[in-house]
């Protein structure tokens, strides 16, 4: 058995003593709604979870499941692109469901594994997942659904900055985090702190497990000088860039493999000291005082 000793792992847990020796125990697991009075249960949102209470603790074990995402999720994928349209799509709609429900599986087993080194607020593995659908409204491209599976979780609170994104295609599987669009506020921010010390930034992605696991630094760059800084900056490299993206590609068959949402899981956590940097950058002033 695998014990989440985090106390991210679960959360509005309300715990009545009655007496001196027994205990009863009340608590709802985040969005699924499950309750119980009952000194231990299972939870099927955590599909194999159950919850043991103590007189001054409560414990969430998780029994060992090995989530996969099998070849036919990545298969059912391929014959979409081949027949991309309405009619297709109805005549296969419960294989769809069946693919996914795998793909919510692993969402779900990455969650728990996320949840033990970070706080998130996105409530399980299915709400994380985006819709097949496209949005075609404005779009010259009128195919009406995705080739991919993907999803994101987002970190809870205002102090913890950035997002953990993946996205599941035959040949063109990643994971990703970052911040896609800053605001102009917060990019501000960003560029007047690297401008002022590019070190801290520049030790994260010089690390040897930054480019063992991303390579470098990406996203969208100006190709000026950014208004507001020299053209001369030591750190005009960095200055220019819009975005700030850490990316991660994998194969079909790490994708398949069962070691796939420790692989992931992993990668995400790799991402932290670069988030622990912009999230100190976005919420505090030069004095550590909160903004």
């Amino acid at each position: 058995m695998y014990v989440y000793s985090s106390k991210y792992s679960i959360s509005n847990i309300y715990i009545e003593v009655i007496g001196k020796k027994s205990v009863r125990s009340s608590w709802n697991l985040g969005s699924c709604g499950c309750k119980s009075t009952a000194r231990a249960a299972v939870c099927p949102r955590y599909q194999g979870a159950y919850i043991k209470v103590g007189l001054k603790s409560v414990t969430l074990y998780m029994t060992k499941m090995e989530v996969t995402i099998p070849a036919s999720s990545l298969n059912f994928l391929r014959l979409l692109r081949q027949n991309n349209n309405r009619e297709w799509f109805n005549e296969h709609k419960e294989v769809f469901l069946k693919e996914q429900s795998y793909i919510e599986k692993f969402a779900q087993a990455l969650l728990n594994e996320m949840n033990v080194h970070d706080l998130i607020e996105t409530p399980s593995g299915k709400k994380s997942l985006h819709r097949i659908y496209r949005d075609t409204r404005f779009s010259k491209d009128k195919i009406p659904y995705k080739h991919n599976w993907s999803g994101r979780f987002s970190r809870a609170t205002k102090q913890l900055r950035g997002g953990y994104y993946f996205h599941i295609e035959p040949g063109n599987s990643f994971v990703a985090g970052g911040f896609f669009a800053p605001n102009p506020a917060d990019l501000k921010l960003i560029r007047d702190d690297i401008s002022f010390d590019s070190a801290p930034l520049r030790a994260i992605i010089q690390d040897e497990t930054f480019k063992q696991s991303f390579g470098v630094l990406e996203g969208e760059q100006l190709k000026t000088t950014p208004k507001g800084f020299e053209a001369n900056d030591e750190a005009i490299d960095l200055l220019r860039f819009k975005q700030f993206l850490l990316i991660r590609h994998f194969s079909d068959e790490e994708v398949t493999s069962s070691a796939f949402v420790q692989l992931v899981n992993q990668t995400f956590k790799n991402m932290r000291p670069f988030f622990d940097y912009m999230s100190m950058v976005l919420t505090t002033n030069g004095d550590g005082l909160e903004i």
